[in-house]
């Protein structure tokens, strides 16, 4: 297959897909290395797409039509249902971030954006390989997300009002 056309099938398979794509899984629909997939991946961000890269794979950054950062305290057994009320809301957590006394502001992308997700993210702190950043500011900490409405964002920090959770 020809660069050009795998690059704009990959495209086309990246904007459709709701979860990340490993690298492996498109070379192996491409029949092509990995090493030409992140090839092609620097190409398409050269041409100004948005590709995001996670642990999980490669997620198009679909634009976003408004975005809210929500400062809210808790503590480690409320993660998940924070995290489950933005996504059930429709909502997209796209990053968190907390401000460290020392370090000042330490940030982390997330791009959650489904229960499934939020499972994930869940098992990879409960599997001891990281702890939440939360526990650097004994739970103080913010996250941007966002939304296809502002209504949607205010549904959002109404669960989180009623959560307990909110700070501003």
């Amino acid at each position: 297959m020809v660069g050009e056309i795998r690059r704009k099938e990959i495209l086309e398979y990246l904007i459709n897909s709701v979860t990340p794509v490993s690298g492996t899984v498109l070379a192996r629909k491409f029949q092509v290395s990995r090493q030409v997939i992140v090839q092609d991946i620097a190409l398409l961000r050269a041409k100004n797409w948005e590709i995001l890269s996670t642990n999980r794979g490669y997620l198009m950054n679909h634009p976003k039509s408004v975005e809210r950062v929500f400062w809210v305290c808790h503590n480690g057994e409320q993660i998940e249902a924070e995290l489950n009320a933005v996504v059930d809301l429709g909502g997209v957590i796209v990053d968190v971030s907390v401000q460290h006394q020392v370090y000042g502001e330490l940030r982390a992308p997330l791009n959650i954006r489904s229960r499934r997700q939020v499972q994930q993210f869940l098992e990879d702190i409960q599997s001891g390989r990281s702890k939440p950043l939360t526990n650097l500011t004994s739970g103080h900490h913010c996250h941007k997300i966002c939304a296809e409405s502002e209504e949607i964002l205010d549904m959002i920090q109404d669960a989180f009002m009623k959560m307990g959770i909110f700070e501003k």
